[in-house]
Parts: structure tokens; sequence; C-alpha cells
């Protein structure tokens, strides 16, 4: 089996988009909108790889806690330290095993995005 997508409904699209397309520079590969008005957009990175698939849904948003996806970056210490430019505030660097280096960033809808590499 191949991972295809990870669904997150949001009460915020047009935040979630901006985070996902700036911070984690995803790309909009589809947008539709469902029969009951919910907008649906896909992002994915450039080699078409597992898409992030963002509903805008307010009665449903996801509001739990206890889930991370990850995303590969190449210097971990580098993207932090733009981040925290830009303003946002991800956790320290963690680094559980010599070359496994990595910091978390909530998304607009309280995702914790993990940012992990060299």
């Amino acid at each position: 089996m191949i991972m295809v997508h990870v669904t997150i409904n949001t009460r915020d699209l047009e935040g979630s988009m901006a985070f996902y397309e700036e911070v984690l520079e995803l790309e909009r590969v589809r947008e539709l909108s469902t029969g009951t008005g919910h907008r649906i957009v896909f992002l994915s990175d450039s080699g078409g790889g597992t898409q992030v698939e963002l509903i805008e849904d307010r009665e449903n948003a996801y509001a739990g806690s206890g889930i991370s996806i990850g995303f590969y970056t190449e210097d971990v210490k580098a993207k932090r330290e733009e981040l925290v430019k830009k303003g946002f505030e991800p956790t320290p660097i963690h680094s559980p095993a010599p070359d496994v280096k990595f910091f978390f960033l909530p998304d607009p809808n309280a995702v914790q995005i993990q940012l992990i590499g060299k």
C-alpha cells in the first residue's frame, strides 16, 4: 500500500493553505468543492509525493491533539531560524541520535508539524 494523502478539516482554509505553501513549500495540485459547499484543496511537494488534503469545514474542524505529520528539510537549524525570523514559535531542536534532528511547529489547526533532517 502507498499512502496517498492526509486529511485535515479546517476552520480557516486560506490560513491553512498559506501555512502549507509558505512554511512547507507545498504546491496546490487540485482544488474542488463538494455538494455541501465545502472547498477542498490538495497540496503536494514538487515530486508529487503524499498530499495534504485541506477541507474547509467549520463544524468538524480538527481540534484534537496527539497527531504529528513529518516533513523532511535539508537543514533543520536553518529552517528553524528562518521560521523564528518570520514570527513562528517552533520547539527547540531535538536530536535523539547523532544523525537525526527535528523540531515541531503547529499548523493553524494545531496539528503538530515535525520538520526533520540533518
